[in-house]
């Protein structure tokens, strides 16, 4: 039996006198860190195994073996902080370097940092450290892929990964991410784990703790465009965040509707994010697309429009934010004129896909039940139509900004597409959505994405543009607002709709706004970014997107 030393230590927190460790152990981490301490050379290995040429030069040392050996002889919680300084050398020796993810693997590092992170971790009153950095460690091994990612996968799962999704902790959440997206990159077989009936409770519990301490960090969302955006499962996650229960009838399963949970509309408002910045590269399924576009329409049935909204998203609401999420999500999946599908999907476009699912007739029956906008509200006769008539014959804007979603999509569907164009004009779209040229107090920039999208109804269609010189002006009430851009309101004597009308064809020239290249008219400038996946870890703090390997 090895002889055991008393390491000479200065710690933060205290540790029981009769620490010992094997004294081989300690004669090696301080003859390789050439320190006279513990606690001395376990910080010189820390910063030595950030850089690419320390790792290198100390895995032909055996440290992670050295360490690995430590890490067993102090499987307690009264030694935390060795363990602690121990995995943190193990995470950044892991880092990128493959002899030392060899090391890791000949010495079943894997099942003793799990036991750490259980026996140490994973106690009644967790300690978030150990746990994120034992994480972290095992994220930089996994990446190493084939035998690494099953090793890890097997060791975890199902039931250490849910137990370690239960911690409702920050700290926590996104290194776990890490962990698992590491794990099924390339792996089909660990993704079909994942999204099996053992693996969807990890995801939910991930999306819970999220959700409470507010976390969009780089893994969670790489996992969630993995599993949402490019594969086929936002329906199966979305509705098993539901409170309620699935309903089956006649084998066709069902999902209680009839309100949301915060989870839902935070986990649109993560997807959101992730297409709004990815517009330029991502790559959509036909499930996603189609997934959203029926969350729309759930959502629709559920909001109560007699209310106007006073707030932009997130309004606080759920069944609110689901449905402003989705249009968000749409809005962006259409301003892409090149998107495309997966390879195993048909070659037809996504948006086209949402076209031919009704989306655009959908949209224009939202909009003909709306109100109108606020600059035509203020400029109708009192005798034609009051303020109590609107409110109790037309629905609301639940939030600031809906009327302005709805034609956003609708513009940037009918962007260079004839049949959209023409869809349109037979569904008698084109004074709707002339009448949203205008300055709306309850939605910001709905007259920039109005003309954008009454350019584009307008580009290379003859027909539309007949449409619109056809026009009877008759019963027309000025608005100095509209006067500028050559249009005025009409009332409907007997349907008492109102109509804004445009005796100009060259509506887009007046704008320089509409000759802006697509990019350019969606919520904002959308940069380039690569698919490459952030550093290995080897900092305590795993919030900042890295740059690519």
């Amino acid at each position: 039996m090895d002889d055991k030393v008393v390491p000479e230590l200065t710690v933060d927190d205290k540790i029981v006198a009769e620490v010992t460790i094997p004294e081989n152990v300690a004669k090696e981490l301080l003859l390789v860190s050439n320190s006279s301490s513990l606690e001395t050379a376990f910080e010189k290995l820390i910063e030595l195994a950030k850089e690419e040429g320390g790792r290198l030069d100390l895995s032909s040392k055996n440290v992670v073996t050295t360490v690995l050996h430590l890490c067993q002889s102090l499987s307690s919680i009264s030694y935390r902080q060795l363990l602690l300084s121990s995995l943190k050398v193990l995470r950044n020796l892991c880092a990128g370097e493959i002899r030392n993810q060899n090391e890791f693997l000949q010495q079943r590092g894997v099942e003793i940092v799990v036991d750490v992170i259980t026996s140490v971790g994973l106690t009644p009153d967790p300690d978030c450290m150990i746990i994120r950095v034992g994480l972290q460690l095992l994220g930089n091994y996994s990446v190493g892929g084939g035998e690494r990612q099953c090793d890890v996968w097997y060791q975890l799962f199902p039931h250490k990964f849910l137990k370690i999704a239960r911690v409702r902790s920050r700290e926590i959440c996104d290194p776990l991410c890490m962990v698992i997206y590491t794990c099924c990159d390339g792996t089909d077989g660990l993704l079909t784990d994942l999204c099996s009936e053992q693996g969807f409770p990890i995801l939910i519990e991930i999306l819970r703790t999220a959700s409470a301490v507010d976390l969009k960090e780089v893994w969670l969302k790489l996992l969630l465009s993995k599993l949402c955006i490019e594969g086929s499962y936002i329906s199966s996650i979305f509705f098993k965040l539901h409170s309620f229960p699935s309903i089956q009838n006649n084998g066709v399963v069902t999902h209680a509707t009839d309100q949301f949970v915060i989870e839902q509309p935070y986990l649109l408002s993560i997807l959101s994010e992730i297409v709004n910045d990815q517009i330029e590269h991502i790559i959509v399924s036909h499930d996603f697309a189609l997934s959203i576009f029926g969350i729309l329409k759930s959502a629709f049935v559920v909001v109560d429009f007699s209310i106007r909204g006073k707030s932009d998203l997130p309004v606080g609401f759920a069944p609110i934010d689901v449905l402003g999420y989705s249009l968000t999500i749409l809005r962006d999946i259409c301003a892409s004129d090149h998107m495309t599908s997966s390879k195993e999907e048909s070659s037809k476009d996504v948006m086209d896909v949402l076209v031919s699912s009704g989306l655009i007739e959908f949209l224009l029956n939202l909009l003909w039940d709306l109100e109108p906008p606020t600059t035509i509200r203020k400029a109708m006769k009192q005798d034609q139509i009051t303020e109590g008539i609107i409110s109790s014959s037309f629905r609301c804007c639940p939030y600031q900004g809906f009327r302005r979603d709805i034609v956003s999509i609708i513009g940037n569907c009918a962007y260079r597409r004839r049949y959209v164009q023409d869809e349109i004009r037979d569904k008698n779209g084109i004074l709707l959505l002339l009448q949203q040229c205008v300055i709306d107090e309850d939605n910001p920039f709905l007259r920039e994405w109005g003309i954008w999208c009454v350019r584009n109804l307008l580009e290379g269609n003859a027909e539309n543009q007949g449409a619109i010189t056809d026009l009877e002006l008759q019963g027309t009430v000025d608005v100095p607002e509209l006067v500028g851009l050559g249009l005025r309101v009409e009332v409907d004597p007997v349907t008492r709709r109102t109509k804004l009308l445009t005796s100009n064809l060259d509506l887009a020239s007046q704008n320089p706004f509409c000759q802006l290249p697509l990019s350019l008219v969606t919520a904002k400038i959308f940069p380039k970014i690569t698919q490459s996946l952030p550093e290995p870890e080897t900092e305590d703090d795993t919030r900042k997107p890295q740059a690519s390997l």
